[in-house]
């Protein structure tokens, strides 16, 4: 791996965002002759990523990677590069932040050079660095370098509050997220961090529902946003009380954001809450590691109905009801907080939710603790979508990480890919079958001689929905230290709609 020290400014987080936009080839047929033609699955042709600002640490260790998967041929002029963020008052900073890089030798092409450049599909590229001020990292990429292409921020805290492993992969913006599982309770320092990718100022309201509802009083006005900047809002300066259990709704009056929850837990340690996926009557979170000491989840029915849902584990052997804990009366914009205990049992597991039959779609994520008593480290795992087609986590490393692959319905084929390694190797890809109803937990495979960070990629082949995730672990002074990101489709191709006729050909 690459080490640069980054001359970087303080700066608040965001979420990684990530759009895409196809056209068709004139070249492919159709084009001048008036005809219909049939619509297409084509590879996107530009996406934005925003990496978020980490955990402001004096002892802590931040890498950046990047990774585009193969498979799209284009011009050799596309590019896939991250900036730092603009943000309030800091242009210089901008500015001395990619001299330093440039200085230190990051791959940076001159004075507004980027800090991270993906060159080439098929390998990934990274950065580090020990600065505790660094910022969120924005950019874009283009032509074959667009399709798929991701990006994960990865901190390591030595010791301190928040100490652990804190680790963010990349999102979309939209107008709309929902987190379950946030927190003001005494020790607990969460903020949501909003980021607006356009140029045009957005205005957001964060809204915080509790076990008795709606709680705090939000800015009347909504959060400003400026453009291409980022805003960290605590949110225990938006309500006097103390509460366990949080469901946080950000929502843009105006433009889109994104969007995602810093913890810092005095005794726990901390970790990035991503969103949940959008709510739905049934909701998958994957990934519950098999030596998990204790399980909490945190769900909410954000609609006007009450939701009745029922909760299975599904394990390698297939799906069971949790002891105690089958099933779950969520009323309508009341948080709602189960604990689960060790509920795996010394086996990889994800918990299933369903509702039953004219209840309301629900939103949810889990708190995952590994450890006991000082020695505890915590993660976060919310309602993850399944693999439609591809997806992609950028930031693996060496021994110790664990691939969770779920199949809630029918079994599933998927191929998993470790690419080549930042420093080099050749890619590896292995085939698994996940049967119905159950986890398949396994050691990612790694590149055959590579080192440094590498990218894993999830392909379903075959089969039912497949949901997934990936930890990483880092043992320190004793400290389970982990982190866990949910693998989401990519969405790297887009359908372009049928031409129904072609209005070039028509003459004035």
């Amino acid at each position: 791996m690459k080490r640069t020290t980054l001359s970087l400014f303080a700066a608040t987080a965001s979420l990684a965002v990530v759009t895409g936009v196809a056209a068709l080839d004139p070249a492919s047929g159709g084009a001048g002759t008036g005809a219909r033609t049939s619509s297409a699955r084509l590879p996107v042709q530009r996406s934005t990523l925003l990496c978020p600002a980490p955990v402001s640490s004096d002892a802590s260790e931040t890498t950046y990677a990047a990774f585009t998967p193969p498979g799209t041929d284009g011009p050799r002029t596309s590019a896939a590069d991250l900036l730092p963020a603009a943000g309030p008052a800091r242009t210089e900073a901008a500015k001395d932040a990619r001299k330093d890089t440039r200085r230190k030798g990051a791959g940076a092409r001159g004075a507004n050079g980027p800090v991270l450049s993906v060159k080439e599909p098929g390998r990934p590229v990274t950065v580090t660095t020990d600065r505790a001020d660094a910022p969120a990292l924005l950019g874009t990429a283009d032509g074959p370098l667009a399709p798929g292409w991701s990006a994960q921020q990865t901190t390591t805290v030595a010791s301190g509050a928040g100490r652990g492993l804190h680790g963010v992969a990349c999102a979309a913006p939209d107008t709309s997220f929902w987190f379950p599982g946030a927190s003001t309770a005494k020790g607990r320092q969460d903020y949501v961090h909003l980021t607006n990718p356009d140029g045009a100022a957005a205005v957001v309201d964060v809204e915080l529902h509790g076990r008795d509802g709606r709680v705090g009083t939000p800015a009347e006005d909504g959060v400003n946003v400026p453009p291409r900047s980022t805003v960290a809002v605590l949110l225990s300066s938006l309500t006097d009380a103390a509460h366990e259990d949080l469901t946080v709704h950000v929502a843009a009056r105006s433009g889109r954001v994104g969007a995602a929850v810093q913890t810092t837990d005095d005794a726990l340690g901390g970790d990035w809450l991503p969103p949940s996926a959008d709510a739905s009557p049934a909701v998958v979170l994957p990934g519950i590691p098999a030596d998990a000491t204790s399980v909490r989840l945190v769900a909410f029915a954000p609609g006007a109905r009450d939701a009745d849902l029922v909760l299975r584990l599904a394990g390698p052997d297939g799906s069971i009801s949790p002891a105690g804990h089958e099933s779950l009366h969520l009323r309508s914009g009341l948080t709602e907080a189960v604990d689960l205990g060790d509920v795996t049992r010394g086996e990889a597991g994800s918990l299933l939710l369903t509702a039953e039959r004219g209840s309301a779609p629900v939103v949810a994520a889990l708190r995952v603790t590994r450890g006991t008593g000082s020695v505890r480290e915590t993660a976060f795992i919310p309602a993850t979508p399944a693999v439609e087609a591809r997806g992609t986590v950028a930031d693996n490393r060496g021994r110790g990480g664990v691939l969770s692959l779920t199949a809630p319905g029918e079994e599933a084929r998927v191929r998993v890919t470790a690419s080549a390694g930042s420093g080099g190797g050749a890619p590896v890809a292995r085939t698994y079958t996940v049967r119905a109803g159950s986890t398949l937990a396994v050691e990612p495979p790694r590149p055959r001689g590579g080192k440094g960070v590498y990218a894993l990629t999830v392909e379903k082949l075959s089969g039912g929905p497949v949901h997934a995730s990936r930890m990483l672990t880092l043992v320190r002074d004793g400290v389970p230290m982990f982190t866990i990101q949910p693998v989401a489709d990519d969405r790297s191709t887009v359908v372009v709609p049928e031409v129904e006729q072609d209005l070039s050909v028509l003459n004035d």
